[in-house]
């Protein structure tokens, strides 16, 4: 009777962790590149990153021009004229214009985006998305965090958009 009732608990004890396994949740897919709205991959970089990256780009291109890296700037124009990355364009997301001027860039380049703090160069991903633009840098946190790490700014006057 001992060796009956011991069978039937291990047989239950296995069937239990046989529905346990069928029940369980899929595990969590390791996270991969942030992507905007169509799909196209958006590299998230720090101040850090960015400068290394704009820096490496600059030397890079001087014998493949094709490795450079626009920036594009989506502050205000007086934003912009109060401070920004070096060759920077600006292009304001809050113009009615703004989708058509970004349409005038090539979207086979390299940009890196951003704005003040973050939140309209994420809102223009997906506009950059649509357009079909390849390669997309962003620039998390804006450009407060490129002034918090200490890294050079230009001032000029707002340039002309695209």
């Amino acid at each position: 009777m001992k060796i009956c009732l011991l069978s039937c608990l291990l047989s239950g004890l296995g069937a239990l962790s046989t529905l346990a396994q069928k029940t369980s949740p899929p595990p969590t897919p390791t996270p991969t590149v942030p992507e905007s709205a169509a799909g196209a991959p958006v590299k998230h970089v720090t101040a850090q990153e960015a400068a290394k990256a704009l820096s490496e780009a600059e030397v890079a291109a001087i014998k493949s021009p094709e490795k450079a890296i626009s920036v594009i700037d989506v502050r205000t124009p007086a934003e912009f004229a109060g401070g920004h990355i070096k060759g920077a364009q600006n292009v304001d997301i809050a113009s009615p214009d703004f989708q058509k001027d970004l349409a005038k860039l090539d979207p086979t380049k390299t940009y890196l985006v951003h704005c003040a703090a973050g939140g309209r160069s994420t809102r223009s991903l997906g506009v950059l998305n649509k357009l079909g633009f390849k390669s997309i840098m962003h620039l998390d946190g804006g450009l407060n965090t490129w002034k918090e790490a200490g890294l050079p700014l230009e001032k000029s006057p707002p340039a002309k958009q695209p």
